[in-house]
């Protein structure tokens, strides 16, 4: 998380797929301020895929360096209502609520691993509810809250072992026949689709900054160009650039190279050196 000056408001952090078509992030938030009052409520994104814990886990990963100090509530939580954890982390900076099912694990990862793992087992810290289906406003935000004033992680339930956090499904690049085979980790409301590529992986392989490459998407193989910004790519042509956060992203200026390529997170994308065909 990022530094900042110390400040008698807490920040509070929110992720969620809860959309804004129903009450339920204005809920978590009225849950949470009425434990922490003076809290300064982030709403990181309520727009994840309904259910899609690896997305949310992608996004939280990619937005918590830029986080204030404070504590982080994400809620994407398809298992609510079963024995899977309700956890509060202590990392570096402050805490990550939220259910332990790898959607918190990447972001721990990036804080510099948990401090402490609490279970969120104290009734003292919940809401009574009629049923089990709203962890997020039962659950997860007076932990939130309660945390954000600076009540003692221990209070909230008993200490687990931070191993046992359940891991992150973020999928790492394999090495096939001297190419970079990647997938797709996200696909930005720009259709830009980024990759689980580092640059670092193509000048391995020989692909350099300005130079072509190949890209092979299922059956589909083309001829891109690695550029250093959108604009940079011609006005029909397949570009490659390294993204805000680090990694390859595939792109055409100021068109969805997802839609055009038949995209979207989890496909298979490769990349490597420019082949010529045999008898060309």
């Amino acid at each position: 998380m990022a530094e900042q000056p110390e400040s008698t408001s807490p920040f509070v952090s929110f992720l969620s797929d809860y959309g804004l078509t129903d009450e339920f992030v204005g809920v978590c938030k009225a849950v949470v301020l009425r434990a922490a009052p003076s809290a300064r409520i982030i709403d990181i994104t309520h727009g994840i895929p309904p259910f899609d814990v690896r997305a949310g886990a992608l996004a939280l990963a990619r937005a918590v360096q830029y986080l204030p100090p404070g504590v982080v509530l994400a809620v994407v939580d398809p298992g609510v209502g079963t024995d899977r954890r309700a956890v509060a982390v202590e990392v570096e900076g402050g805490f990550l609520v939220g259910p332990d099912n790898g959607l918190l694990a990447p972001a721990v990862a990036m804080l510099g691993g948990a401090r402490r793992v609490v279970s969120l087992t104290n009734p003292e810290y919940r809401l009574e509810a009629p049923g089990a289906t709203f962890a997020g406003r039962d659950v997860f935000a007076p932990a939130a809250g309660y945390l954000a004033v600076g009540t003692p992680l221990e209070a909230l339930g008993e200490l687990v072992d931070p191993m046992s956090l359940v891991p992150g499904m973020v999928p790492l690049p394999s090495d096939e026949g001297g190419r970079a085979a990647g997938e797709v980790l996200w696909v930005d409301r720009y259709g830009n689709a980024q990759l689980n590529i580092d640059p670092g992986d193509l000048v391995a392989l020989g692909v350099e900054p300005g130079g072509p490459l190949e890209v092979l998407c299922g059956h589909d193989k083309r001829t891109g160009r690695w550029v250093s910004s959108y604009a940079e790519a011609g006005p029909l042509e397949l570009a490659v650039v390294v993204d805000s956060y680090g990694l390859v992203s595939l792109t055409f200026d100021r068109r969805p190279a997802a839609e055009e390529l038949g995209l979207k997170a989890g496909s298979a994308v490769t990349l490597g050196p420019v082949t010529v065909e045999a008898g060309a």
